[in-house]
């Protein structure tokens, strides 16, 4: 039954049939559609070779016409605001990982759960792959300008990284098992609460100075992939696109940015927890739910602790 108010507004009394249930709008129902983690992880990842591999293309554009225009430091800097603006966009929501080898590791020691590595690999390895094309469809114009859009083959080193000629395997390989190495150990440092972890707010400018630092130091060698999703997904991206002999030059060099920073990463958070991480603290600091930290039976601490309450009373 509907009446007046002094408003001149109907009021439905309840029970009445002409009462119908929200609606719920086309944006509400989007948002509920995506899983906030992949999402944060895929936008994350775009971000990082978007924003890195544009510094790339930038740089080498300018140099082709007026050589010596444009340094190395600029890619440095590129990645390292990448990766920053990244961690930032996604930090609160999935960790922002924005690299497998991350993910990985982290699983590895028992401060990630295994059965998100999928999710979180899918998720990144989509982000690199429409990061890359971003940045091809974006200087599209001036790369057909130069004249080799598709036959210059130093064109598709904007996209995926390839090594120095003056560089063996066995050097590749170590070149990215090192950096990534070094990457995994600062990241540990840099948010273990246990440690001398910066505010929260501030960890990812050090994250971003940490792969700066690689840059600087490590970054001409093989160009400092330290990243599956980095490279992987742009080099397939390239090869779609019709850049010739991706996957074979360097002497099918393409492994070894997925492999090298995989081990790299392993190593970096076991060498933390070894020799850094105080007994019974998380080594990357995160705040986990007790269902995350694994006992060396494989069964849950909440789990764990049951078992051990049910013992004591049958006992």
């Amino acid at each position: 039954m509907a009446s007046e108010n002094k408003g001149g507004y109907r009021e439905i009394a309840p029970g009445s049939g002409s009462q119908s249930a929200p609606r719920m709008s086309l944006f509400a129902a989007l948002r509920g559609f995506f899983d906030r983690e992949f999402s944060a992880e895929f936008l994350s990842t775009l971000i990082l070779v978007l924003l890195g591999d544009g510094s790339v293309a930038q740089v080498m554009l300018l140099n082709l016409k007026n050589p010596g225009s444009a340094s190395f430091l600029s890619i440095n800097f590129g990645y390292a605001c990448a990766v920053m603006f990244g961690c930032y966009i996604a930090a609160g929501v999935s960790g922002a990982h924005m690299n497998p080898a991350v993910s990985i590791a982290l699983a590895v020691v028992k401060k990630f759960k295994w059965g998100k590595v999928p999710k979180y690999i899918t998720a990144q390895m989509l982000g690199g792959f429409f990061g890359a094309l971003l940045v091809f469809i974006t200087y599209v114009d001036r790369l057909m300008e130069s004249g080799a859009l598709l036959e210059e083959d130093s064109f598709r080193g904007i996209f995926a990284t390839y090594p120095h000629e003056d560089t063996s395997t066995g050097g590749q390989f170590l070149d990215q098992v090192v950096g990534t190495f070094l990457l995994m150990l600062i990241v540990c440092s840099l948010i273990d609460k246990n440690n001398s972890a910066p505010p929260g707010g501030v960890t990812p400018i050090l994250v971003g100075g940490a792969v700066l630092s690689i840059g600087l130091s490590f970054g001409t060698n093989c160009g400092y992939a330290i990243n599956p999703a980095r490279d992987f997904p742009p080099r397939l991206a390239t090869a779609i696109l019709g850049y010739d002999d991706v996957f074979k030059a360097g002497n099918y060099y393409f492994w070894i940015p997925i492999i090298g920073p995989i081990i790299g990463a392993v190593l970096g958070a076991l060498i933390y927890q070894l020799m850094i991480e105080q007994p019974k603290m998380s080594c990357c600091g995160q705040s986990e739910q007790p269902s995350d930290l694994v006992t060396s039976n494989g069964a849950s601490e909440n789990e764990a602790e049951v078992e051990l309450e049910n013992i004591k009373t049958a006992a």
